[in-house]
């Protein structure tokens, strides 16, 4: 591999996947990096990791690692040290690194006690380059499918006419769309899915609500209501707590308790 750079330490192309989004409690399933030394030396390595913690299967349908797959594999922390020893002293590269795979490095270190100091390397995020020199905005669109400069930008009736047109040029323009407004929701929910804010927090349906992160996630909230309840409290004194979200928390804590009479026969009783 040759890059049009003069190097003066080593560079590191990486990428990850993971368990999911949430820095905190998701984990590092894989890691592969490429390293390139100033003297043009390439070294590629691929890892896995038992994460210790389900893959969704959501999850696995995008990078196709099942917890089988893993099931086997160390740790991260048995295998942290000899990375961090390979990307010493390196600069690092790569695509969103910036927003999410390098946070998410620096957090799997953490937990096995290793600082992964990020101050002074140089970081190389391609998604940057790309979304500066080729903007993805409405009037890039208009050009691209239109052919035509978007003159009546951030007005917001020439906006929607501009994205109304774009729509149907696309449609004329990629024939394996569907051309069917339930197909087109089914298509634009596979690439980025709508959540609110009680489906960021809560999977499942409303009488059996899962919480999808926090110290809590994977556990039933009705059961967190009645064992943890201050947990809750102080979910409901977070200043930017989605309302649909307070109201859920609301009526999980004034659930009533269902208890037995008190000369109720136990279960299994003569």
């Amino acid at each position: 591999m040759h890059l049009p750079l003069e190097l003066d330490r080593p560079l590191v192309f990486f990428d990850i996947e993971t368990t999911g989004l949430d820095i905190r409690n998701d984990r590092i399933v894989e890691l592969a990096l490429i390293k390139i030394t100033p003297q043009g030396d390439v070294i590629e390595r691929v890892r896995r990791f038992n994460p210790g913690v389900q893959i969704p299967t959501e999850v696995t349908a995008i990078h196709g690692i099942t917890d089988q797959d893993v099931a086997n594999e160390p740790t991260f922390c048995l295998r942290s040290k000899s990375l961090a020893a390979l990307i010493e002293g390196a600069d690092l590269a790569g695509f969103n690194i910036r927003g999410f795979d390098l946070h998410m490095l620096v957090s799997e270190f953490k937990r096995c006690g290793i600082n992964l100091d990020v101050r002074n390397r140089r970081l190389i995020d391609m998604q940057n380059i790309f979304h500066r020199e080729e903007p993805r905005d409405l009037s890039a669109a208009a050009e691209f499918y239109l052919g035509r400069k978007h003159e009546e930008a951030h007005q917001a009736l020439g906006d929607i006419r501009t994205t109304a047109a774009v729509l149907s040029a696309q449609l004329e323009r990629y024939p394996h769309l569907p051309q069917d407004v339930d197909g087109l929701h089914n298509y634009c929910d596979q690439i980025r899915p709508f959540r609110t804010g009680v489906d960021l927090w809560f999977s499942g349906l409303p009488e059996e609500r899962v919480f999808r992160k926090g110290k809590n996630k994977g556990q039933n909230l009705a059961d967190i209501a009645l064992t943890s309840p201050d947990y809750l409290r102080w979910m409901l004194s977070l200043d930017d707590l989605d309302e649909d979200v307070v109201q859920v928390i609301e009526e999980a804590l004034d659930a009533p308790v269902l208890q037995l009479p008190l000369n109720a026969p136990k279960s299994g009783s003569d």
